[in-house]
């Protein structure tokens, strides 16, 4: 009966933020060219929250999927030319670079034979799986990615169900790195995707992490995973690459 009026507990204080890794190498902050900002006042607003909380450098990473948003070089660096003008505009001192999230759908291949990458950092080439299953070519293109002197980054592994530790081991085995959205631990895709994080993390499977920012909702919980220990885990006591873009 008394445990009806427990307390609740108090939130976590938040006693750090991402000043450690300084770079947020996926986010969808270029404006009006894919599901995330959609003109360059969201942008900003989406920049300024995440200064606030430690970042100090931005890469851009909107996505190129054949059949959502066919984005290439051209729209990309337009768009970042628009971005980087109001910055500047507001005075705000910031770098922000893009690259781009590739979906591996059935131009990926394609891209990677026709030099069509948008790259980051040290040949660095981001990209995702479908959330329903993963491509049956997936190690074959990754052996493609590595002759060519690509480095593969699998965007937000922990949301990709399917996938089982043994799965997420061989991959990582075959030289492809992995990037966490820090907000999967605040269980914002779901429970899910919150232990699948938190096992990769044990596992010492997690590389790069970031916020796939896309909206004001995002950022929020960017911030709040500041609270999550499995966050302060990475942020202090693991080899992540988020430093090598700098």
């Amino acid at each position: 009966m008394f445990g009806l009026f427990k307390k609740k507990e108090a939130k976590r204080e938040i006693t750090f933020d991402y000043s450690s890794i300084g770079v947020d190498m996926h986010s969808h902050i270029l404006p009006g060219i894919d599901d995330g900002a959609q003109n360059p006042q969201e942008s900003i607003f989406l920049i300024k929250q995440m200064m606030e909380v430690g970042i100090k450098k931005f890469i851009a990473t909107p996505h190129i999927m054949v059949d959502y948003y066919r984005n290439n070089a051209e729209t990309i660096t337009n768009a970042l030319t628009i971005l980087k003008a109001e910055l500047e505009k507001e005075s705000i001192d910031v770098e922000v670079q893009a690259a781009a999230e590739h979906y591996f759908d059935e131009t990926f291949e394609k891209r990677i034979d026709a030099g069509e990458l948008m790259i980051m950092g040290d040949n660095y080439v981001l990209f995702e799986f479908s959330f329903i299953n993963q491509p049956v070519n997936t190690i074959p293109v990754v052996e493609k990615l590595k002759d060519k002197g690509y480095k593969p980054i699998l965007a937000h592994p922990e949301r990709y169900p399917y996938m089982d530790l043994e799965q997420f081991r061989n991959l990582h085995d075959w030289g492809v790195d992995f990037q966490m959205n820090t907000i999967s631990l605040t269980g914002y895709y779901g429970l899910g995707a919150k232990k699948i994080a938190e096992q990769l993390i044990d596992n010492q499977l997690i590389n790069f992490i970031s916020s796939d920012m896309h909206h004001p909702r995002h950022a929020e919980a960017f911030k709040k995973a500041l609270r999550m220990p499995y966050l302060e885990k990475l942020l202090f006591d693991y080899p992540l690459k988020n430093t090598l873009l700098k």
